[in-house]
């Protein structure tokens, strides 16, 4: 029970936080896409924001012997760039820029906005199950 109340009051605060942000705005988004434009800079203290936080949360947590709610820490192993990770970032960014949204703030603007929300959830479930058949197809 305390592990799904923090997981509702953090999810919270990161909705918040991208709402408060303009993360949720596909318009501003593409303001701060269109570098040769009338590019809009502030989204660059958002990001900034968040990677100081994490670095400094990621910190604190790692010093501990393990995790509150699991036995052990879930953390990538893995160091190599492949073909199947360029292919994903080549991916996610183009749908980035397409939509002026991603996965985090999509979810957040179902309750917010929703109608940006909803058309980019169905395509983004869409698009990851066509995804997952492709690579099993392929591997």
């Amino acid at each position: 029970m305390l592990r799904s109340i923090f997981i509702l009051l953090i999810g919270t605060l990161f909705g918040a936080g991208l709402a408060v942000g303009g993360m949720l705005n596909p318009a501003k988004v593409a303001g701060f896409l269109d570098l040769f434009g009338l590019w809009d800079p502030s989204l660059a203290f958002v990001m900034g924001g968040g990677v100081v936080v994490n670095f400094i949360g990621h910190r604190m947590v790692m010093k501990r012997g393990q995790p509150l709610f699991s036995d052990l820490f879930h953390i990538p192993t893995t160091q190599v760039i492949d073909k199947k990770l360029i292919a994903g970032a080549i991916l996610f960014g183009i749908g980035w820029g397409l939509a002026g949204l991603c996965p985090g703030p999509a979810i957040s603007s179902l309750l917010l906005n929703p109608q940006d929300g909803v058309g980019f959830v169905v395509l983004m479930l869409a698009g990851i199950y066509v995804g997952r058949v492709a690579s099993d197809k392929i591997a």
